[in-house]
């Protein structure tokens, strides 16, 4: 009964059709950017507040020449001037 099995199905199907193989790689390799891209969305950005009780407004903490985008196409951080009050 080797072989009878979901995972055993699954690879034959692959035996059958080797032009899903790349398919299925670049699919896991997607799914995988997404989650790592929202883990960082998560961990990493200013409009999240994880810790209300120490840090309830994080966003207030950013200095003017930090980089919290993801890419920056034209902008330079670190020519930025506050343009903000101090709260």
């Amino acid at each position: 009964m080797a072989g009878s099995g979901l995972r055993g199905r699954a690879f034959r199907q692959l035996k059958r059709h080797p032009g899903l193989i790349p398919l299925i790689g670049f699919i896991a390799l997607g799914m995988g950017s997404a989650g790592l891209y929202l883990l960082r969305l998560a961990l990493r950005s200013p409009d999240v507040s994880w810790d209300r009780k120490n840090n309830p407004e994080p966003w207030n903490r950013l200095r003017p020449n930090d980089q919290y985008k993801f890419l920056a196409v034209s902008t330079d951080y670190k020519k930025l001037k506050k343009d903000r009050p101090d709260f």
